[in-house]
């Protein structure tokens, strides 16, 4: 599999799971440039790395800003929420459960 081989959906976020092993899950996830803020509170911890674009989250009522090449880990049970990306942004999700 070819990470950058996507579809870019019209609107919203598409994930797609690259790998799930033992205690860890990998998402793809493709944004368009219109998504609409949904807070998560995940039960296991998570490690973004933002591959391409750029990204806003809100973390606990701060806003976090990615860009290309960077990363942010979400501790458990932590709200957040993606709030504005650029058209074409990808990520990496890893899920430690």
């Amino acid at each position: 599999m070819n990470i950058y081989d996507y579809t870019l959906p019209k609107t919203g976020e598409t994930f797609t799971t690259l790998l799930e092993h033992k205690n860890i899950k990998i998402n793809r996830i493709t944004s368009s440039k219109t998504v609409e803020p949904i807070e998560y509170i995940q039960e296991e911890d998570e490690w973004l790395v933002l591959l391409q674009g750029k990204a806003t989250l809100l973390m606990q009522g701060t806003e976090v800003v990615l860009t290309g090449g960077e990363t942010l880990f979400i501790p458990a049970k932590t709200p957040h929420s993606v709030i504005q990306t650029d058209d074409n942004t990808l990520w990496l999700a890893v899920h430690i459960l």
